[in-house]
């Protein structure tokens, strides 16, 4: 089983859409991400009504890891719905999830997307944010984190 593999099992333990409450929907998108050292964190979608408190799996996943362990350096990360990612815009983070990637860790540019999981077909954040602008601030800060 190679790491793909696993982190989509991880993930799909999370796939079981529900309504929580008429306002608030959980668990309709997944995602699985492998961190710097190695070990995996899940999350899931949840949304609201209001906006205002909704958060990606991707976000979730990412803020799993960080509070759990202290990382922000994602290797690899994988999200879906009924089904993995099957090429095109498939499992494609969205702008506010790519935006949150970059910012917690620079080396998040090298982050592998899985965009097609038959053909282990992959892009990385570099590529869908060629000219992001938070790399001038990056190159500005006068001492990085010792994550980057």
């Amino acid at each position: 089983m190679d790491i793909w593999e696993t982190m989509y099992r991880k993930a799909s333990a999370q796939y079981h859409p529900e309504e929580v409450t008429p306002f608030i929907s959980a668990h309709h998108v997944v995602s699985a991400l492998e961190s710097e050292n190695g070990e995996i964190y899940v999350g899931f979608c949840i949304e609201s009504c209001c906006g205002v408190m909704d958060l990606c799996a991707e976000r979730v996943a990412a803020l799993n890891m960080y509070v759990n362990s202290g990382q922000t350096v994602i290797k690899r990360i994988l999200t879906f719905r009924e089904k993995a990612p099957d090429g095109g815009e498939s499992g494609m983070p969205c702008g506010a999830c790519r935006e949150f990637l970059m910012q917690l860790s620079l080396k998040n540019r090298d982050t592998e997307i899985m965009v097609d999981y038959a053909s282990r077909t992959t892009v990385t954040l570099k590529e869908l944010m060629p000219n992001w602008w938070g790399m001038k601030r990056y190159e500005e800060a006068d001492s990085l984190p010792s994550s980057l």
